[in-house]
């Protein structure tokens, strides 16, 4: 049996995985997301969107994995693997966050309404397991891209959207798995991706660690931790 952790907050992501087969327990970062791409910026200049959801889920993954390394409350909870991911789109060259206020998702859904962006994101596991359990040592990440095309919506739909407050607090201010699901009209791609997580990508990168996508169906009970 091989135990996963996620380091994220999304009902979303944990939903699909747990429709999977993978029930993780979550422990959510606290990384300031901000700070992490500002220092990025200013190392390395303009950020990539592939590379600033990158960044940050490998940031979360990494913020959990020394909490509960430095943590005496290990135990048979002592996670086999840890995920971190991080969403972002981009459309027009920019890359657009949780919109966070009422007046930003309004302004971010007249902009992409009729339109078609790019949701890009970042996936980061660590492989915690012990060496003579097969544990690699192993933290690598990757990325994924998938094309969504929006509604033409009116200007009284967005509004009565975003009055649910459904969209303030998603990347890109929507989503495709709930009340969003009605205004996208199309996904280029992995729709797991679009949701917040990519099975195919995260079964690749386990693998690369020598963990079977397989092992973790058997894993069972949802723990969340401060």
């Amino acid at each position: 049996m091989t135990t996963l952790l996620l380091a994220s907050a999304s009902p979303a992501r944990l939903s699909t995985l747990t429709a999977a087969g993978v029930t993780p327990t979550v422990h959510v970062s606290g990384v300031d997301e901000d700070a992490v791409l500002a220092a990025a910026r200013e190392r390395f200049g303009t950020l990539e969107p592939a590379d600033a959801v990158l960044l940050l889920a490998q940031a979360k993954a990494e913020d959990v994995t020394r909490t509960i390394e430095s943590s005496a409350e290990t135990g048979s909870d002592f996670p086999d693997v840890v995920l971190g991911c991080d969403s972002m789109l981009e459309l027009d060259g920019e890359i657009y966050g949780k919109p966070g206020s009422v007046e930003v998702a309004v302004q971010r859904w007249r902009l992409m309404r009729g339109r078609s962006g790019v949701l890009h994101t970042g996936h980061w596991v660590v492989d915690l397991r012990d060496a003579d359990a097969g544990g690699t040592g192993g933290t690598l990440g990757a990325t994924s891209a998938t094309t969504v095309h929006f509604a033409d919506l009116s200007d009284a739909e967005i509004d009565a959207y975003v009055a649910t407050g459904e969209p303030l607090a998603v990347a890109g201010g929507f989503t495709v798995d709930g009340l969003g699901g009605a205004f996208v009209t199309g996904i280029e791609g992995d729709y797991h991706s679009v949701v917040g997580v990519s099975l195919p990508l995260l079964r690749e990168l386990l693998g690369q660690v020598g963990i079977a996508w397989t092992d973790l169906w058997a894993t069972s009970g949802t723990e969340t931790r401060a």
